[in-house]
């Protein structure tokens, strides 16, 4: 047994917390190795909205991680955004996104991905209509 630094043993645990640090669970362990969000291959934007579906299956403990339904709880009033999440949770975005990854395939949440800003209407058609309300 190695000896504490203060002569007393370490207690259990302790060497997985640091007092300035926080916890030491690296992200990998958090997706089990997983770089990427599942073999859908969807990419979550920072600012995709991510919903609780209602007609989600209730899945126990042994199915879903702490992570999981800690982002389950916080989908559960409002929807919320890739980032939100990750801010909310504490965790790497690149974390959060293998872990929706999850919950999507599990038919947990639905996202809705941002409109690209090409699909946009141009600023110029939007001003002529407002002028065009105005004239009204």
């Amino acid at each position: 047994m190695t000896e504490h630094p203060h002569g007393a043993p370490p207690e259990p645990g302790s060497q997985w917390y640091d007092g300035e640090a926080g916890p030491l669970v690296r992200p990998y362990a958090l997706t089990g190795g997983r770089t990427q969000p599942g073999p859908s291959g969807v990419r979550f934007d920072l600012i995709a909205l991510v919903t609780l579906d209602p007609g989600a299956p209730r899945l126990d403990d042994t199915v879903l991680g702490p992570e999981h339904r800690a982002l389950i709880d916080l989908c559960r009033p409002e929807t919320q955004s890739v980032a939100e999440l990750a801010a909310d949770t504490d965790l790497p975005v690149g974390v959060i996104r293998v872990l929706l990854g999850d919950l999507l395939e599990l038919g947990c949440v639905t996202v809705s991905r941002p409109v690209p800003p090409a699909q946009l209407p141009d600023e110029r058609i939007l001003r002529e209509v407002i002028e065009g309300l105005r004239a009204l």
